[in-house]
C-alpha cells in the first residue's frame, strides 16, 4: 500500500516507520522540517514540508496514488480538514483522523470519515488496566453515548437464555468469543460455561448492568 501520514510528531513517526517495516510506501507531511529526525536515518519515505490540508502539499506528498491516510497531527481542525480534502478531492477510500475532542469526533463519524478519540480511547485502555475485569469498556461510541464492555457473569446465569439476561441487566449481547470463536447470539441462545459475553450498553447505565449480571438470576 501507498499511505501517506500527516503529521511527523511521536505517533506519526512511529506509524510511519512501522508501515514502512511492514513493507509499505510511506509520505510524511509535516509543517516543520525538523520534525522529520524523529522517523531516524533509516527511513526511505518522502518527506513534505507543508500544511495537509493544502492541496498542492498532499499532491507533492503522492495523494493521487495514496491507498490510505492518517491525520495524526497536533491539531483537531487540522486533521479532520486533512481527512475532508484527502476523501472528498483524492477519494482515498482509508482514511482516518485523530481526535482529541470527543464531541468532535461523533460530528466526523456522522461525516463518514473514521476517528481515533484519543482521550477517551486512552482512558478505556488505562481502566482496562487499573479496574476489575468488565468495568471498562472494550469499545466506546465517540461521543461516549454507547459502550461495548466484557461482563464477567455470575456462575448460575450458566444455562440461562440470553433473552433472560438483557431483560435483568438491561443491555444488548451483542456477541459471545466462545472457545476462541465469536458468536453472534439470539434470544434463546444458552449462556455456557467459558462464554466471554460482550454487551451494548448504554454509558450511564454501566455500572447497573455489571452489578445486574454479577448477582444470580432471579427465577420466575
Amino acid at each position: 500500500m501507498y499511505v501517506v501520514v500527516m503529521g511527523c510528531g511521536r505517533v506519526g513517526s512511529a506509524l510511519s516507520a512501522s508501515l514502512e517495516r511492514l513493507g509499505h510506501e510511506v509520505a510524511v507531511i509535516d509543517k516543520d522540517a525538523q520534525a522529520f529526525r524523529r522517523l531516524g536515518p533509516d527511513f526511505r519515505g518522502r518527506q513534505v514540508v507543508g500544511q495537509g490540508f493544502h492541496r498542492e502539499v498532499l499532491i507533492e506528498a503522492g495523494a493521487e496514488k495514496a491507498d490510505a491516510f492518517a491525520a495524526v497531527s497536533s491539531g483537531d481542525n487540522s486533521n479532520i480538514i486533512s481527512a475532508r480534502v484527502a476523501r472528498e478531492t483524492f477519494g482515498i477510500d482509508r482514511v482516518v483522523a485523530r481526535i482529541y475532542d470527543a464531541k468532535r469526533a461523533a460530528v466526523y463519524e456522522r461525516l463518514g470519515i473514521p476517528t481515533v478519540a484519543t482521550v477517551p480511547w486512552s482512558t478505556d485502555r488505562l481502566m482496562r488496566m487499573l479496574l476489575p475485569d468488565g468495568v471498562a469498556s472494550a469499545w466506546r461510541e465517540p461521543n461516549g453515548t454507547v459502550a461495548i464492555l466484557p461482563l464477567p457473569l455470575h456462575e448460575d446465569w450458566v444455562g440461562h437464555p440470553v433473552r433472560a439476561l438483557e431483560q435483568t441487566a438491561g443491555c444488548r449481547v451483542a456477541f459471545i468469543v466462545r472457545f476462541g470463536t465469536g458468536v453472534l447470539p439470539h434470544a434463546d441462545t444458552i449462556v455456557q460455561h467459558e462464554d466471554t459475553i460482550y454487551v451494548a450498553a448504554v454509558s450511564g447505565t454501566v455500572s447497573e448492568v455489571t452489578a445486574a449480571a454479577s448477582a444470580p438470576p432471579q427465577e420466575g
